[in-house]
């Protein structure tokens, strides 16, 4: 495979857990994109303003490429975890376009640099902070695809929507009474298996 046809592979990639994320605030209210579902207060908004400042952060400033608008919540002296949520005067329209604009970015730098081209991320231990272009791209899949799977699981808790997107599933069964009947064989065995392993 071409170092081109790699790049490109690895873009895909990259913009398949783009979309994801971000299609899981859709058919959502405002409370319920921001709300704490976990004890560390994961949320579904908050996961898309996180990765937008890592993707600026690996794509943007580690290879020489600022980009022309403040991200308050990444800048030194920030409150601590703000990149994990949204304020009451942070509109989702306002994270998610900002989210896609840095898309825009990250894809110029794509375009202008090599896959074995040298960058330096500010914020990694001196004697590793050296990387190129192909390790930002496969340490970026693997964050975005990671929160992406984090927002399968809150967008499933909120209001039961689950799949990869609203064109492709990738679930086993579309069929509602499949997986409560799916879910009770589930939650049977996992007694059984207490009871046997436990006792």
């Amino acid at each position: 495979m071409s170092a081109s046809d790699q790049k490109t592979e690895l873009r895909r990639y990259l913009q398949i857990a783009r979309d994801a994320l971000v299609w899981k605030l859709d058919g959502l209210g405002e409370y319920d994109i921001r709300r704490p579902v976990t004890t560390t207060g994961t949320n579904l908004l908050g996961l898309v303003k996180h990765v937008t400042a890592c993707e600026l952060g690996y794509f943007g400033w580690t290879f020489g490429r600022p980009f022309d608008e403040r991200l308050p919540w990444s800048e030194q002296g920030a409150e601590l975890n703000s990149d994990m949520w949204a304020t009451e005067d942070e509109s989702r329209e306002e994270i998610v376009s900002l989210y896609r604009r840095i898309w825009a970015h990250s894809d110029v730098t794509f375009e202008t640099f090599d896959l074995d081209s040298v960058g330096r991320v500010p914020h990694w231990p001196a004697e590793r902070a050296e990387i190129t272009l192909h390790k930002a791209l496969v340490h970026m899949i693997a964050e975005t695809h990671r929160h992406a799977g984090h927002a399968d699981i809150v967008r499933e808790t909120i209001d039961g929507a689950a799949g990869h997107t609203t064109a492709y599933s990738n679930l086993a069964s579309e069929d509602g009474a499949w997986w409560a009947e799916y879910r009770q064989r589930l939650e049977h065995s996992a007694r059984a298996a207490a009871e046997r392993w436990e006792n």
